[in-house]
């Protein structure tokens, strides 16, 4: 981790932030049944979406990938000011709290572009295919993901 671009960010976490992934996010969304864009266009065919529901879908993908990937950006941003801070030795109590509060507003920022497009993903998909979609998730019938198992 010491060598690391940014200490606190991985190279995997670093790239899914500036490529818009949802990092797990919204699972609160996605394991109460809101479906994510990217798994309903990834299971299109198991879905059986209709033309325009694929497009609706892919539409509020594309969208929330535009919001996410410019804060996700700042967020590494502010994370690579406040590694900066600590490795110059330049913070103090106020300075300190300054850094992590707009990195704490700018995660909040991030999860709720993906929350609220998992919230409208689920106004797109009739029922049928909101439990078809759980059970090719994986899901089990309380909706949550069996123990060995992860969304992301």
């Amino acid at each position: 981790m010491q060598t690391r671009s940014i200490k606190a960010v991985s190279d995997q976490q670093g790239t899914d932030l500036r490529e818009g992934r949802g990092m797990g996010l919204a699972l609160a969304a996605e394991l109460n049944g809101y479906p994510g864009p990217s798994h309903v266009l990834e299971l299109t065919d198991g879905l059986d979406l209709t033309p325009a529901q694929r497009l609706r879908v892919q539409e509020l993908f594309d969208t929330m990938k535009a919001e996410a990937v410019p804060v996700g950006v700042r967020l590494l941003s502010q994370e690579a000011t406040l590694d900066e801070q600590f490795a110059s030795r330049t913070l103090n109590e106020e300075t300190l709290k300054k850094s992590v509060d707009e990195i704490a507003l700018t995660q909040g920022a991030l999860r709720a572009i993906h929350l609220k497009h998992h919230l409208l993903v689920r106004t797109i998909l009739n029922g049928e295919q909101l439990t078809k979609y759980a059970q090719l998730r994986g899901y089990t019938a309380d909706g949550s993901m069996p123990a060995h198992r992860h969304p992301h």
